[in-house]
């Protein structure tokens, strides 16, 4: 227990230090695995560990989403998405901000990334919004938090990435993630209601859009759907696995691009070139947390967390609580990713002695991560925003990020209280 700790410390320290976080975890778990075995041996599972990484099949889906994410972007569905959504919200007070949060569900079903999600709408969303007088609070808040559903509404690297170190079935995380994610749409929908009904200036209505337009807007959406549906809807049938899936989703996401007349070489270079960017970034955070995790299971912290869990049989709950908890607070200092990678080999052990289900764990996860990627002081979402809307300053986007981070804790209590939110879909797949 006390190596592990010492680990722990040894990495946040290095992390303190701007040391970049793969090579944090890298270094740190090759000198302590050297420390408990050899240098040798160290060395070798270094190799080891890479070359197995760089070369596992279930691995190849990330490349697959985030490749067919960047064909969504290049082929400018987000667009349509959110003009889709203004039909039907933007009379609404607020409405603007509430067909960011829409539109940001229906572009995270096909992109898989809360960055990215994010930065496309911060294009998309927030001229429209300036344009009809909406404060820069709401706006900024409502595309922070809308971007954090890319991970939560499949597909999702996060969920790839917990489904291949926990060794739980991708397809079925995938469908878990259907129900948390609308009932998560609905909830930040609802922090807009609440911030436009204190004060009603921050998101003045627009104009009511006739059934007409509301349908000729939702018939621009079809390759969405289209995609979405092929995909998802494989993957549940069991016609294919995620893997598969990524394959097919990446080909649908390119042959739209294309029949857009969206890519040309160049353009086709930038979207390969970024996808093998964000992949790399990825797998090298990957790589440095499964060195780091090597080396704590060679101590005795995860046997010790699961024998301290297991005297909470009589009360699972609290073990589960306390966990949400470390994670929240984890989440407002950590950068996600690395979150996951350093925690999850310790915490998985212990929630599963206690009964619970691993794809119920794995959407809580997600949802933490979806905390922590709105949570000050190093939330990665408020960072995008900022960065792409310079006239912004940061104060105005942690100001506007607090009413949908309470929207996502309620979803994190809705899901913890009520697990069969995310274990009832993936009950009835093939």
């Amino acid at each position: 227990m006390i190596e592990g700790l010492a680990g722990l410390a040894a990495f946040l320290l290095l992390a303190l230090l701007r040391v970049p976080m793969a090579f944090a975890m890298g270094i740190v778990g090759f000198f302590g695995f050297a420390y408990k075995v050899n240098f040798a041996a160290a060395a070798a599972m270094i190799g080891q560990t890479t070359y197995e990484t760089g070369l596992a099949y279930t691995l190849s889906v990330i490349p697959l989403f985030i490749l067919m994410g960047n064909f969504v972007v290049r082929a400018r569905m987000s667009e349509e998405l959110y003009h889709a959504a203004y039909t039907f919200l933007g009379h609404r007070r607020g409405g603007l901000a509430m067909s960011t949060i829409v539109a940001c569900a229906g572009f995270g079903a096909i992109c898989g990334s809360s960055i990215a999600t994010a930065a496309t709408f911060s294009k998309v969303a927030y001229p429209p919004m300036r344009k009809y007088g909406y404060k820069d609070v709401l706006a900024a808040g409502s595309i922070a938090a809308g971007g954090t559903l890319g991970i939560l509404i499949p597909p999702s690297t996060i969920m790839v990435i917990y489904g291949i170190m926990t060794e739980t079935n991708i397809g079925r995380l995938f469908i878990g993630g259907i129900l948390p994610g609308i009932v998560a749409t609905a909830l930040l929908c609802l922090a807009v209601v609440w911030m436009t009904w204190r004060d009603p200036d921050a998101g003045p209505p627009g104009e009511r859009s006739p059934w007409a337009a509301r349908v000729e807007a939702l018939k621009r959406v079809w390759a969405v759907i289209a995609l979405f549906v092929l995909v998802i809807g494989g993957i549940y049938a069991g016609l294919f696995t995620a893997t598969e899936g990524a394959g097919i989703g990446a080909g649908g996401a390119f042959a739209f691009a294309l029949a857009r007349r969206a890519l040309t070489w160049k353009a086709l270079l930038e979207v390969l070139v970024e996808s093998v960017r964000t992949t790399s970034m990825l797998f090298m955070i990957l790589i440095g947390a499964l060195i780091f995790a090597n080396f704590v299971n060679y101590t005795t912290m995860p046997a010790d967390l699961k024998d301290f869990a297991l005297r909470f049989k009589d009360t699972p709950w609290m073990a589960v609580a306390a966990i949400c908890v470390i994670y929240v607070v984890l989440g407002t200092a950590m950068e996600e990713l690395s979150m996951i990678l350093l925690t999850v080999p310790l915490f998985f052990p212990v929630v599963t002695a206690l009964g619970y289900d691993p794809v119920w764990f794995g959407i809580v996860i997600v949802i933490v991560v979806q905390i922590g990627l709105i949570s000050p002081p190093v939330g990665m979402n408020i960072f995008v925003v900022k960065n792409l809307l310079r006239s912004l300053s940061i104060g105005t986007v942690f100001r506007g990020v607090i009413p949908f981070n309470v929207a996502l804790i309620a979803l994190l209590a809705i899901v913890v209280a009520w697990p069969q939110l995310a274990t009832f879909l993936p009950g009835f797949m093939k």
